[in-house]
């Protein structure tokens, strides 16, 4: 019988020959979620039965195709939530924890917010668990994002957020004026990047990842369209990729925002620009 330490020494290899950049966590993912291995202990000499043996085979062939581990697992952390996650649906990244604590740091009770780009529903769940009494309304175009969002929103009552399927790009005449704050980690990767992105990255929804030629799109028409909705006093906080931070600065500034600032994440890069109306 193959045991668990035995697996996961396996595993990690045959990850390690496939190129996976953290084999060693994945195959731990993969043994404590698929083959339901106590959480934060080294792997044993216990036996694996044929039943879970076979699961585990099957979601190790589909890491070494390339297949994101998130999507296998079917949800992933973020703060202290457990979120819904699969193919059609950008995966939460560490990153954008700091553009939720930087929104929720300059919120109150009774601020009504506004998530554009939600996917998964990450950011205005984040802000709403780190800031209490909010009142978040989650906006998705994507067909294949929203059933994520819907039960990522469903799973956390107690924060009452709020989904609303629309068109960033289009759809801004038809939301009212008024909002306390506005938030997104818009698509941000330049067109002619994707293809060389990872292989993993390169299945997520395009949708969610394309920034068009310059990769401004999306803040240009949160700058110089949605922007206008927010109270004054409000601000609007964006995620932005490595580089990006002055560039999108300078279209708060166009756009007649004040008192700017840019957040850096744990790895010391700007990514996140905060500005007031």
């Amino acid at each position: 019988m193959v045991t668990a330490a035995a697996w996961f020494a396996a595993a990690t290899a045959r990850l390690q020959q496939a190129g996976c950049a953290d084999a060693a966590f994945d195959a731990r993912c993969l043994l404590e979620d698929v083959g339901g291995q106590p959480r934060g202990r080294l792997p044993g000499e216990d036996g694996l039965c044929a039943e879970t043996l076979s699961r585990l085979e099957e979601a190790l062939a589909q890491r070494e195709a390339g297949r994101p581990l998130q999507y296998i697992l079917g949800e992933w952390a973020f703060l202290t939530l457990s979120l819904r996650v699969g193919e059609g649906v950008l995966i939460p990244r560490p990153d954008t924890e700091c553009l939720c604590e930087e929104a929720a740091s300059r919120l109150r009770p009774g601020a009504r917010v506004l998530d554009l780009c939600a996917g998964s529903g990450c950011v205005g769940l984040g802000v709403a668990s780190l800031c209490s009494g909010v009142s978040v309304t989650a906006v998705e175009l994507s067909q294949q994002a929203l059933p994520y969002l819907q039960e990522n929103v469903r799973r956390y009552p107690a924060y009452g957020v709020q989904v609303r399927q629309a068109d960033v790009l289009r759809d801004y005449a038809s939301f009212e004026d008024g909002w306390d704050a506005i938030v997104s980690n818009p698509p941000y990767i330049p067109t002619g990047d994707i293809s060389t992105l990872m292989r993993e990255v390169q299945q997520e929804p395009r949708m969610a990842l394309d920034g068009d030629a310059d990769d401004l799109l999306f803040y240009r028409v949160i700058a110089n369209r949605w922007c206008n909705k927010l109270q004054p006093g409000g601000f609007c906080a964006v995620e932005v990729g490595i580089g990006q931070a002055s560039a999108v600065r300078d279209l708060f500034v166009a756009a007649g925002l004040r008192d700017i600032c840019i957040r850096c994440d744990l790895a010391g890069i700007e990514r996140v620009v905060c500005a007031v109306r």
